[in-house]
């Protein structure tokens, strides 16, 4: 109790207080497995602390200063992450996918003075201003700059730090230069993810919880964070195979899968081709967000795992919005769920009126989780302290919430509205298509017209008159993609969202 009592005091207020209350609860427990084995919360906790003396010395990472971490899922994200709190340091999360540009542009807005990123990222972080004020994270062979163990080796110990570790998120950069959405660490931030959670999802403490998105997402994040809260043991890999997934859940007993829609794709698609179908049965809880969640998906998921899938809809600026569980996925395909415990959800027209159950507007939400405002300055529009998510959906008449489309993603095409995520979905759910994504491309005469972008299945090859003629079966004709491209593979981001950008490139 005494230990406990002093770690708030020790650590500051941040993820590294909570890793000290479990070092402190359950040192012996396993904290974090990953390639290189296990670490106990114990041994988490000594080593972040180690790393926290060395920052501050080396590089004076305290108060007021931010420190990058660019690292893939391993221990030395965990180490670089509560080391930096335990110094009361900004803590910027940079996207590993980020290209040499946006790194810069990102860079030169938070300022950051030190990055621990892997080795395969020194050039990057060089270019971005950097110099020597690296650590490596991750490495294979000699490495030109400190190390994370060489830190930790020093076995030093920081001052005591009282300050909260401000973190900051990135927005994906799918429709621009990515955003900083920072967040100030409060008893209400830390404890809103859990209270939202617990009635709605069961989770119990001390279980193995697999996370397949970047634990810099704030997807990832969440979980880490939450699963280090509840003493879970936190199973992670550098780059995310769908075989290596199914080995971790029979070997670990996984209680707890976290992963993105497209992961959840080629887990199911592992699974049904697997010559020898792995035991799942410990698996309680399937977690999916980040990306919209497709009926067919969720349908698939539940029967191969059991009615034990959970979809979380949410955004960096606000958090969790909405939370669907099995008999909401059963009952009614495509719904991202009702709001959780603490949080406001309202669908508001153009001028800020709320609709009735059934119309589609603007989706605001407010709750424990909402940011501060861009790092960048600027902020998302709000309503009575509610914050818009960037999303149009509608409630039907039990309050569950749909996703019709982005707002900036809406396709006005010979003067009549089309949300692409309708005939996405439609075409995922065509057998011969493994994957599609719908964009809006200018036009002369229509104003915008839909180009749709298909992979074919695994030994399928499917004409574009085909899939033109499933989709006018099946919805009004405007929206008929215009033009139907084959491709190799649909470009996503990290976790899993159509980077369109890309596309609309391509159809130009």
């Amino acid at each position: 109790m005494v230990r406990m009592a002093l770690a708030p005091l020790q650590a500051g207020l941040g993820p590294a207080t909570i890793v000290a209350l479990g070092a402190a609860r359950h040192p012996d427990h396993p904290a974090v497995i990953d390639e290189r084995g296990m670490l106990t919360y114990a041994e988490l906790d000594r080593r972040a602390a180690a790393v926290a003396a060395a920052l501050h010395e080396d590089f004076g990472v305290g108060p007021n200063r931010a420190l990058a971490v660019m690292c893939r899922n391993h221990r030395g994200f965990l180490e670089a992450l509560l080391g930096g709190s335990r110094c009361g340091a900004d803590l910027l999360l940079l996207n590993t996918d980020f290209s040499g540009p946006q790194l810069a542009a990102v860079v030169e807005r938070e300022g950051p003075s030190v990055v621990i990123h892997d080795q395969e990222y020194a050039e990057a972080c060089k270019h971005a201003g950097f110099g020597d004020r690296r650590v490596v994270a991750w490495h294979a062979g000699d490495v030109e700059a400190p190390t994370l163990d060489m830190l930790i080796e020093r076995n030093g110990r920081p001052a005591w730090n009282h300050h909260a570790a401000r973190f900051v998120l990135l927005t994906s950069g799918t429709t621009g230069a990515p955003k900083g959405a920072p967040r100030t660490p409060s008893p209400r931030a830390l404890v809103g993810p859990w209270t939202a959670l617990a009635g709605r999802v069961p989770l119990r403490a001390r279980e193995p919880m697999l996370i397949s998105p970047p634990l810099f997402h704030g997807f990832g994040f969440s979980y880490l964070a939450l699963g280090l809260a509840i003493g879970a043991t936190i199973v992670i890999r550098r780059r995310f195979d769908p075989d290596a997934v199914l080995d971790d859940l029979e070997r670990h007993r996984i209680r707890t899968l976290v992963a993105v829609p497209v992961m959840h794709q080629r887990i199911l698609r592992a699974l049904r081709s697997s010559p020898r179908p792995p035991d799942t049965s410990s698996l309680r809880v399937l977690i999916s967000a980040a990306a919209p969640l497709t009926p067919a998906l969720a349908e698939g998921l539940m029967d191969a795992f059991g009615d034990v899938l959970y979809d979380i809809y949410g955004t960096t600026e606000a958090g969790f919005g909405a939370i669907a569980g099995p008999e909401d996925l059963r009952a009614a395909p495509g719904t991202v769920g009702r709001p959780p415990f603490g949080t406001e959800l309202r669908i508001l027209d153009d001028a800020g009126r709320e609709l009735r159950r059934g119309e589609t507007g603007h989706v605001f939400v407010g709750g424990p989780l909402v940011f501060e405002g861009y790092s960048g300055g600027g902020s998302k529009e709000t309503v009575g302290g509610l914050t818009n998510t960037g999303d149009l959906g509608h409630q039907d008449e039990n309050g569950r919430l749909f996703i019709d489309g982005r707002e900036d993603d809406m396709i006005v095409s010979g003067g009549e509205n089309v949300f692409p995520g309708e005939v996405e979905d439609l075409l995922r759910r065509h057998d011969g298509v493994e994957d599609a994504a719908v964009i809006g491309v200018e036009d002369e005469e229509f104003g915008q017209r839909l180009n749709a972008f298909v992979v074919n299945a695994e030994g399928v090859h499917l004409s574009e008159s085909q899939l033109k003629g499933y989709v006018r079966d099946n919805l009004a004709r405007f929206k008929v993609p215009r033009e139907v491209v084959f491709v190799d593979e649909v470009p996503r981001n990290p976790t899993g969202k159509v980077v369109k950008a890309e596309l609309v490139t391509r159809a130009l």
